[in-house]
């Protein structure tokens, strides 16, 4: 089907048709449709939506952030986040000055038209009478009088899998359903990754443009996701479902429930998710690829790429060799591994068994049914061809499937969740492991005592060394029991899956990335360390923090927050990689943020104005959901007691990002505060129960994000800055605006663009709110969320802030450093 259609293509008559219906539905403007069909005489314009019956759906158009360009699209009508799930003309735009409109023509199929131009029509088979509706389960179908159904959204898709749709392969005409990425958040053109399934080989892809990208496991019926992170009565359960037809194979979801919104989407780096909507955002209760190994073909052929091993990620099978034993030992293993000794094809020949992995990619099902595992070894010794063969349950409904594979074998990972036994085939010569270890042990052992003979001093300084290196192994090894002692916890278990799995990088890795932690790597230093940028193999950015031995902050901070933020996952939170405990090194790795912190842009003249309002209303919104699901909605219920501009990160949209949990705290589920002798935090940002007497709970939280809101909008920093009379914070300058009715003066004077300025006044008055002296007096951050997102949502009077002691201070009104944190504070 085009992206683009002439209009001389339709009929005089059909055109004639749609402008007049254009008049009349101008006309009539503003008008919602409000019935949940598209007939020949009802037809959608800009503003204008369909709804399906149920009310769960809604068709109409949508103009994405900073965009100049209309799309058609279908969306959940009910949640409060536009969250859009099919586009039609995601190639075609139509630009904001041409009026959209979308109809049926009278030859029964469904026109999109941007001006006088067609940009995206059904292209079926014409019929005389016919309409489109629009299913509660938000499938766009198009129905003609005689034929039936004759059209389906479904069959579209674009980024996003939801239950009742299907991801196809036809293995009679080749056609393909798949699922294909926005270009970026922003963006809904066609992107570079796409999702699908090889019929053949019983497994789905996501493919980057053409290449394998990540591969699920060889064929499951049914994989079942219970959710840990959200907590029903009755709680959920999201299936997927393999379905095998004559011609067709096909992926369809389904929920336990339909109470629960779940929706899978490929995200624009590649990414599928699976998603559930929990009251004011979607949570993400799986995703892939996420660890190191989980990228398809990370090792080269003939290898085996270890979740759990630090240094060396990707080993050869027992019988193999590096291929290239230079780019080998520099930790480049896309080689792969070749064969120590080759196949005789006789009885010279056996086959080694290798547990828990998964399976390599480009299986073949045996047709002929094998009643054993012998008979499959078998039925691959006979085909000199044949490389490896599987004997396992791959479906999930009792019955063992005999697999062999003809060609090398890529993509196997051991510690597999599902772990299945693989058996590869080598010369016999290279079996006997136990012969090759003795041997091995024999020569060193010669080689010790001829050593020993040859220099007693050399034996002293061996074993010298020996106790060092001893002592610093038992050093990592009791840094591993921690990282161990809350591994089992940092999994999300979903079902079988995992939905974190902490990556543990080798030193050299590291230093590989950040080029031996070069200067010119260096993105700014904190409290915790200097953090570089880093490069992984794949192009992968990332950013490396690294614990400085000038550090006010140690082991407690690091593995506090290594034990946390592993365990938690949301949209406007930092996402943990992996570290690295090496030596005496302790390092985290995180997903790079293009545009840095917050406090580079917000306190920087010559940055702020590239921070007009819509795009820090979003920053607050977010920063708002991130707070919201440490207090409320993640499995821990988490203080984060450091919340400052510095501390919140933004993506390449600008998307902001909670970082630096080195301080923070778990609670329990029905804890409300705690204490501590031991008050850490930044000066400006701890609410006065917590300066003066070790008082920490949400609401402490809440007072930071109070400040950082209204840091945000007036674009002042909250101390030190001679910006505002008599050296005030921002806090107090706000509150003297506020009671003396001249609020719209706090508004920062480098935006431009402030459309609803109301908006940013209701802004100050929950920061306002957030500060008040007395924490009970204080909203939670549910309120915060449903005060900053409902129009309608009535807003208390706030009290005054607490006074506060203020610090002399030569800090011009020009940018400066943000403040770092405070590992102690002296209460007042």
């Amino acid at each position: 089907m085009a992206d683009t259609y002439n209009l001389k293509t339709y009929k005089p008559s059909m055109q004639w048709l749609c402008s007049l219906l254009l008049s009349i539905l101008f006309s009539m403007l503003p008008l919602t449709a409000s019935e949940n069909r598209i007939t020949i005489t009802n037809s959608i314009t800009r503003n204008q939506t369909i709804i399906s019956a149920g009310g769960n759906f809604a068709l109409g158009f949508f103009t994405p952030s900073n965009s100049n360009s209309s799309y058609l699209g279908i969306w959940y009508n009910t949640i409060s986040k536009p969250t859009i799930i099919w586009v039609a003309n995601r190639a075609s735009p139509i630009h904001k000055s041409l009026p959209p409109l979308f109809c049926l023509s009278e030859d029964g199929n469904l026109v999109l038209f941007g001006g006088k131009k067609v940009v995206w029509t059904t292209n079926v088979s014409a019929s005389n009478s016919a309409d489109a509706v629009l299913l509660d389960n938000g499938n766009l179908v198009l129905r003609h009088d005689k034929d039936g159904e004759v059209w389906h959204s479904f069959d579209q898709p674009t980024d996003t899998f939801v239950p009742e749709m299907k991801i196809s392969s036809n293995i009679r005409t080749g056609q393909e359903t798949r699922l294909t990425s926005w270009e970026n958040d922003e963006d809904p053109r066609p992107g570079i990754f796409s999702i699908g399934i090889d019929p053949y080989r019983h497994q789905f892809y996501v493919w980057k443009q053409d290449k394998p990208y990540w591969r699920s496991h060889v064929y499951a019926t049914t994989y079942s996701f219970a959710s840990p992170l959200i907590k029903y009565d009755k709680g959920f359960s999201t299936y997927l479902s393999f379905v095998v037809e004559e011609d067709e194979v096909y992926l369809v979801s389904s929920v336990s429930t339909n109470s629960v919104r779940t929706r899978f989407t490929l995200v624009p780096d590649g990414r599928i998710q699976l998603l559930v909507w929990v009251q004011t955002a979607w949570v993400v209760l799986w995703q892939a690829p996420l660890a190191t190994c989980d990228f398809y073909g990370y090792c080269g052929p003939f290898t085996i790429c270890h979740k759990n091993k630090s240094y060396p990620v990707c080993t050869c099978m027992t019988g193999f060799e590096p291929k290239s034993r230079n780019e080998w030992n520099v930790g480049n293993w896309t080689g792969g591994c070749v064969r120590n000794t080759e196949l005789r094809c006789d009885n010279g020949d056996r086959f080694l068994k290798f547990e828990g992995m998964k399976l390599p990619d480009h299986s073949v099902t045996v047709i002929n049914k094998t009643k054993s595992v012998s008979d499959c070894e078998l039925e691959c010794f006979r085909n000199c061809s044949c490389t490896a063969y599987a004997y396992e349950n791959v479906t999930y409904e009792g019955t063992k499937f005999c697999l062999n594979w003809f060609r090398e074998l890529v993509d196997t990972t051991d510690n597999d969740t599902l772990g299945y036994n693989l058996y590869v085939r080598v010369h016999n010569s290279k079996t006997d492991d136990s012969q090759e270890h003795n041997s091995t042990h024999i020569r060193k052992g010669v080689i010790a005592v001829a050593a020993a003979i040859v220099s007693i001093g050399f034996i002293i300084c061996s074993v010298f060394g020996y106790y060092l290196r001893r002592e610093r192994l038992i050093r990592k090894e009791r840094v591993k029991k921690e990282l161990l002692g809350f591994d089992s916890m940092s999994s999300t278990s979903v079902g079988s899956q995992s939905n974190t799995e902490l990556v543990s990088f080798s030193l050299r890795s590291v230093l590989a990335a950040t080029g031996s932690f070069s200067v010119k790597n260096k993105l700014g230093e904190g409290g915790f360390g200097p953090v570089y940028k880093g490069s992984l193999p794949g192009n992968r950015e990332v950013a490396v923090k690294r614990l400085s031995t000038r550090s006010s902050q140690g082991r407690e901070e690091f593995m506090n927050e290594l034990k946390l933020i592993a365990k938690l996952q949301h949209t406007n939170l930092v996402r943990l990689l992996g570290c690295c405990v090496e030596e005496d090194e302790q390092i985290l790795m995180y997903e790079y943020m293009p545009n840095r912190s917050l406090d580079k842009f917000l306190f920087d003249p010559s940055k702020s104005v590239n921070l007009d309002w819509s795009k820090r209303f979003k920053i607050i919104e977010g920063i708002a959901q991130g707070l919201l699901y440490l207090h409320k909605y993640s499995r821990l219920k988490v203080i984060h007691r450091d919340l400052k501009a510095s501390n919140v990160l933004l993506d390449q949209m600008m998307t902001p990002k909670i970082s630096d949990f080195g301080l923070a705290r778990i609670f329990e589920m029905n804890q409300i505060e705690d204490k501590t002798n031991r008050v850490v935090g930044t000066y400006g940002y701890m609410a006065p129960e917590y300066a003066l007497h070790g008082r920490y709970s949400e609401r402490s939280d809440v007072y930071s994000f109070g400040v950082l809101l209204l840091e945000i909008v007036t674009g002042k920093r909250n101390t030190g800055s001679d910006c505002m009379e008599d050296n005030l914070t921002v806090s107090e300058w706000a509150w003297e605006h506020w009671m003396n009715g001249r609020g719209l003066e706090l508004i920062d004077p480098s935006m431009t663009d402030v459309s609803n300025p109301l908006l940013a006044v209701k802004c100050i008055n929950v920061g306002l709110l957030c500060v008040q002296e007395n924490m009970n007096d204080r909203p939670t951050m549910s309120e915060v969320v449903v005060m900053l997102s409902n129009e309608t949502a009535t807003i208390s009077l706030p009290q005054k802030p607490p006074f506060t002691i203020h610090r002399s201070s030569n800090i011009s009104c020009r940018y400066s450093n943000n403040e770092v944190t405070m590992s102690h504070v002296d209460p007042r």
